[in-house]
């Protein structure tokens, strides 16, 4: 595990469990669940869920848990064809009352409610938050937006956007199973092959 971490940066925590209680855990710089081996799996944590549904399961989860709130993902393992235990990553996020993302725009900074905003953009080695009355530039990459903005809210559709799916207007079929979504503001945006499957099953169509 501990080389397994090198894989990891320094803000990442990790932690093995069998099917009763964690065995290992290391804590990171920026999140620290403060585990100890020899800790239950409780119910509605990362590493219950993965045990619980034997697949992998990624998602946010509160601060209800373990007082503080973090992203996660677990992957369960095998012996002998049965589950004997988990692998959890935790990644740092937001606070649960953070609600809005703080952008630059011009020479002033605005705070947009998570309901505002449209959909993120990587663009020209910058990244970009269209929201409904501005658009603005963060400092934060895609991949860190996608550790903590709401899941049932925003989704990863392409390596270059994430989208609000409440905005979305209409969905069109593209070549190669992928799509076309329709912003509320009539932006187009693509779904790329990687994403459309995950996309489409989380959508219900």
């Amino acid at each position: 595990m501990d080389i397994i971490g090198e894989l990891f940066s320094d803000e990442t925590s990790l932690a093995l469990s069998d099917t009763e209680k964690y065995i290992y855990y290391r804590p990171s710089k920026r999140v620290n669940l403060k585990i100890k081996p020899g800790d239950p799996v409780v119910e509605g944590t990362i590493a219950y869920k993965a045990l619980k549904t034997k697949q992998k399961v990624s998602e946010y989860i509160d601060r209800d848990i373990f007082g503080v709130p973090y992203y996660g993902m677990a992957v369960p393992y095998e012996t002998n064809g049965e589950i004997t235990g988990c692998v959890t990553a935790i990644f740092p996020t937001l606070t649960n009352a953070m609600s809005v993302v703080t952008i630059n725009s011009e020479d002033s900074w605005v705070p947009v409610p998570f309901s505002d905003i449209l959909y993120i953009e990587a663009k020209n080695r910058k990244t970009f938050i269209n929201s409904l009355n501005i658009t603005g530039t963060h400092k934060n990459t895609l991949n860190e937006f996608d550790y903590f903005l709401p899941r049932d809210r925003f989704i990863r559709c392409h390596r270059s956007y994430i989208i609000n799916i409440n905005h979305i207007k209409q969905i069109y079929p593209d070549t190669h199973s992928t799509f076309i979504l329709k912003m509320s503001d009539d932006t187009s945006i693509p779904v790329s092959q990687t994403h459309s499957s995950y996309f489409r099953k989380l959508l219900g169509f």
